[in-house]
């Protein structure tokens, strides 16, 4: 597997998915620059508060414009449940390519979601007073896997 790539066998604790996020993050840093990972650290942080059902952390890594159309943390973690189950429930992740737009990034990311499915994520980021955040995902099926 590669240095972008991390798989989740179960449910992650919040210290094993935390371990395993600080060793993703630190083994990119000397590929990419800071804004990679920024950028990669965001997404990883608020996919392992989806993963331990942690609405308040999983908010913090939301976008304002996120923040107004869904109005409070637990209601924003309902949808991603019912609406994004390969982003609540991801069992394996990989970085793929970061393509700059102007005033905002999209990230895609590989994911495989319950039940083995293979999903391409393409995040789109915002600089917010100099911190990345989360200001849509739109998945589509995987063309090829992980």
């Amino acid at each position: 597997m590669d240095r972008n790539a991390i798989r989740l066998r179960t449910r992650a604790t919040p210290i094993l998915l935390g371990g395993v996020m600080v060793a993703l993050i630190w083994s990119t840093q000397p590929l990419a620059g800071d804004k990679d990972v920024d950028i990669r650290e965001a997404i990883l942080s608020q996919i392992e508060a989806f993963a331990n059902e942690d609405s308040e952390q999983a908010w913090a890594h939301a976008s304002e414009g996120i923040k107004l159309r869904f109005g409070s943390s637990q209601v924003f973690l309902d949808m991603v449940r019912e609406a994004y189950p390969a982003v609540h429930s991801a069992t394996a992740i990989e970085f793929a390519e970061r393509v700059p737009h102007g005033s905002f990034e999209i990230q895609t990311v590989k994911l495989e979601g319950p039940e083995g499915r293979r999903w391409d994520a393409y995040y789109n980021m915002v600089l917010t007073d100099g911190v990345w955040k989360i200001a849509g995902v739109r998945l589509q099926p995987a063309q090829t896997g992980i």
